[in-house]
């Protein structure tokens, strides 16, 4: 079992991970967004694709026994465990520097697009483009009826996610900086999460 890494608030992380393994996803404060990507180790070119998981899938919410899907149709992470409510989201494009624009920034603003480079970087590697990623702890309403409502239950300081590899492959996280939008909880800055690799 590896020691508990921190994904530092408004930062990225990054990690390799062999098939079989298990990763432990926290929600260390019970607030925090955490866009979740994984690449194929070998090929970059193969990731984690939150287009052909919806179309496998056919739902919108990964539930534990659900696995994730790459651009090439392979299962690349089961969620095998959720202790949280289980809203997590499979639509939302991570966020970068036009997106913090439009929402009326004149300087630069962190962004999971560019923490999702720099978490790579730190292991030698460069995404061939930033896929959409698995936001854990995103709360989206997505129909007209709400069916996930912004008054959804919260997650819980410390509530986590497991997922196994079934890919050799290289997982990546942003604790995402959004702090004009309430994507993090109503008044919570950004705040830090961890993972741990087990097996």
């Amino acid at each position: 079992m590896s020691d508990e890494i921190t994904i530092p608030a408004r930062r990225g992380k990054a990690a390799r991970m062999a098939a079989g393994q298990r990763l432990r996803v926290i929600n260390t404060h019970g607030d925090q967004v955490v866009d979740t990507w994984a690449f194929v180790q070998h090929d970059l070119r193969e990731f984690m694709s939150m287009e052909h998981t919806r179309a496998t899938l056919q739902k919108l919410i990964p539930q534990v026994g659900d696995s994730l899907y790459t651009n090439r149709r392979r299962a690349i992470l089961t969620l095998v465990e959720d202790t949280s409510p289980g809203v997590h989201d499979l639509l939302m494009a991570a966020c970068d520097d036009y997106r913090y624009g439009l929402l009326g920034c004149t300087e630069y603003h962190d962004n999971c697009t560019d923490n999702l480079a720099a978490g790579l970087y730190e292991l030698g590697l460069t995404p061939p483009e930033t896929p959409s990623p698995l936001n854990l702890w995103m709360n989206i309403p997505w129909t007209p009826e709400g069916a996930i409502s912004f008054e959804a239950p919260k997650s819980k300081p410390g509530d986590y996610v497991v997922f196994e590899a079934k890919l050799d492959c290289v997982v990546a996280f942003s604790a995402c900086p959004q702090d004009i939008l309430p994507i993090n909880g109503v008044g919570h800055p950004p705040t830090e999460a961890h993972f741990r690799i087990e097996g």
